[in-house]
């Protein structure tokens, strides 16, 4: 099948295959005497583990390793069993860090007046890169103690 086929096969847009194929993930295809690349079923096959393994969020170095994993017959399930843990401890650390700051934001967006006084704490966090509040008790510090009122 010509690389459109298989993109709407494997789910995986042409410029994705092409990309793939350019920086090595997949290796290239056969192509047809007028040039144009010819998938089999495999093929297809791999780009939806790509595909797949995208939607989780693996890094491009990961779905390498875990392409050669998936094709060696004599893996051990251990090695696929740590990378799966070390990729959700790492969007576990990113889930918190992105509370953190939607915490942080919400937080500054309470101690903002809203109204036509420019006095603002969000511009001034974001002017010095000091949170006006107490990371521990949400707590304004002195400085916007009046916007609680």
């Amino acid at each position: 099948m010509n690389i459109g086929e298989a993109a709407r096969a494997s789910g995986v847009s042409a410029k994705m295959i092409r990309y793939y194929e350019a920086t090595g993930l997949i290796a290239p295809v056969a192509r047809t005497e007028a040039g144009y690349r010819d998938y089999s079923m495999a093929e297809v096959h791999t780009l939806r583990f790509i595909r797949r393994a995208r939607e989780l969020g693996f890094p491009m170095e990961t779905i390498a390793g875990l392409l050669g994993l998936w094709q060696d017959r004599s893996r051990q399930s251990a090695e696929v069993k740590r990378i799966a843990l070390e990729h959700a401890a790492a969007l576990q650390e990113k889930v918190a860090a992105l509370e953190a700051m939607a915490a942080t934001l919400t937080r500054l967006a309470e101690h903002c007046h809203g109204d036509d006084r420019p006095d603002c704490p969000i511009l001034d966090d974001l002017a010095d890169g000091r949170a006006p509040l107490s990371p521990s008790s949400g707590e304004a510090r002195p400085r916007y103690a009046a916007a609680r009122r």
